[in-house]
């Protein structure tokens, strides 16, 4: 058999193996009454189990190896930490063991006591040659119960992990939740091309300064496109002149420098995704929206989130417009409803759990996963390719849960540690 520990912490954990005439190596009978509590951290692998050795109930540490040896390998013999450990739980008994205070280690050997169909299972999915996910032929039949419990414990995972960034984040800035939001919202409106570069032209200008020219749309707009490095052309519209001549004048002012304007991708999107489109879509939002994370907070309903993102008032150049000095055929520049849907997703439902869990607010908690419920699941790769499974996938809610899935379980093969593996390990 080819395996890795945790297979053996797996199958000790859920006590999957043959119990009939179990024995340590030394020949007493045992009994398990309670295999422990799984441990992840350094020291014994399994803390407060209970086995009844010959007439003697012991209360410890339970220890487990694929071979005795690695006891030794480990050093655990010259380590007191384990001197509490009642039992040593092997695959194969290839040697006595001692604790450091020279006891002799209870053992019994799993060799032979592990199902066949059991280890088959394991094998297929952490050894198989499956495209997309280990359980990917299993997958499509995992009952609806444990499907939906998992993914939502999965998604609270996700949404911990993105609010432990946010949270790194408003410490930078001095406890501006605004700012923060800021920065954030202004990196998801380069979506997966241009998120670095849209992030850092938010760090590049505050928000503070952008309220100093609140009731001038064009200054704003020339602080965007000035910060992003992109009015150093010689123009030829008078859009940009205009842009170029105000961005001249505040970037003195302010002693602002711009991000480079390499860090704009335009290779392979749509002209409707282009860089300066989305720029043109944001400085319209900051137009439009002061403390846009205040009314966030205030919003109680998904038409009043979408409203926040919706008909902005893009300037008129860009209606016919997708790059400076470049016409194109006349049409409406707002953001489609599947990229505000996105920034709902990516920016909105973070902050609200964020900022819920951070305050200990349950409502704001509540707000976000109830969010997510209501938006329709993106449309990606990925999640394409759980639908073909037979997973069913109706909001941002499961297809959240299912990105994070595959990225912190399936592509590092933790079928172990993930309810779906489990429940296909458990049953023939």
């Amino acid at each position: 058999m080819i395996f890795n520990e945790d297979f053996l912490h797996h199958v000790w954990k859920f006590q999957l193996f043959d119990h009939q005439n179990l024995q340590t190596i030394e020949g007493d009978i045992i009994e398990i009454i309670s295999a422990g509590t799984h441990n992840t951290d350094s020291g014994p692998d399994f803390h407060t189990a209970k086995v009844k050795i010959g007439n003697t109930l012991w209360a410890g540490n339970i220890e487990v190896h694929i071979s005795s040896s690695d006891w030794i390998r480990h050093k655990h013999n010259y380590d007191s930490a384990y001197n509490n450990v009642i039992l040593h739980v092997v695959y194969n008994n290839d040697d006595q063991m001692f604790t450091s205070n020279g006891l002799n280690l209870p053992t019994i050997e799993l060799k032979n006591r592990i199902p066949t169909h059991l280890y088959n299972k394991y094998h297929q999915l952490i050894f198989g040659h499956q495209t997309f996910i280990p359980c990917e032929v299993s997958i499509g039949n995992i009952d609806s119960l444990t499907m939906q419990n998992w993914l939502t414990r999965v998604l609270v995972e996700r949404l911990e992990k993105k609010s432990n960034l946010v949270i790194e984040s408003i410490q930078l800035n001095k406890g501006d939740w605004e700012e923060t939001f800021y920065q954030f919202l202004a990196a998801n409106f380069g979506f997966k091309t241009n998120h670095l570069p849209f992030e850092l032209l938010a760090k590049s200008i505050q928000q503070n300064i952008f309220a100093k020219c609140k009731n001038n749309s064009l200054q704003i707009e020339a602080l965007i496109f000035g910060q992003a490095g992109l009015l150093n052309n010689d123009f030829t519209d008078n859009y940009p002149l205009q842009l170029k001549k105000e961005y001249h004048y505040l970037a003195h002012k302010f002693n602002l420098k711009p991000i480079e304007k390499h860090l704009w991708k335009f290779m392979r999107l749509r002209p409707q995704n282009f860089p300066t489109l989305r720029l043109a879509q944001f400085a319209a939002l900051i137009s439009n929206s002061n403390h846009l994370f205040s009314k966030i907070l205030e919003t109680t309903d998904i038409k009043g989130f979408r409203e926040l993102f919706a008909n902005l008032k893009v300037n008129p150049y860009w209606n016919n417009h997708y790059n400076f000095d470049v016409p194109s055929i006349q049409t409406e520049k707002n953001l489609g409803h599947s990229s505000i849907d996105t920034l709902l997703i990516n920016s909105v439902s973070i902050f609200l759990f964020c900022y819920g869990k951070h305050n200990q607010l349950q409502s704001f908690v509540n707000k976000s996963l109830l969010l997510l419920e209501i938006l329709t699941y993106e449309n990606n790769a990925i999640i394409k390719s759980f639908s073909n499974l037979g997973v069913n996938i109706k909001t941002a809610f499961e297809s959240q849960a299912l990105l994070e899935l595959k990225s912190n379980y399936c592509n590092k093969k933790r079928c172990l540690d993930c309810a779906i593996g489990n429940k296909i390990l458990k049953y023939n």
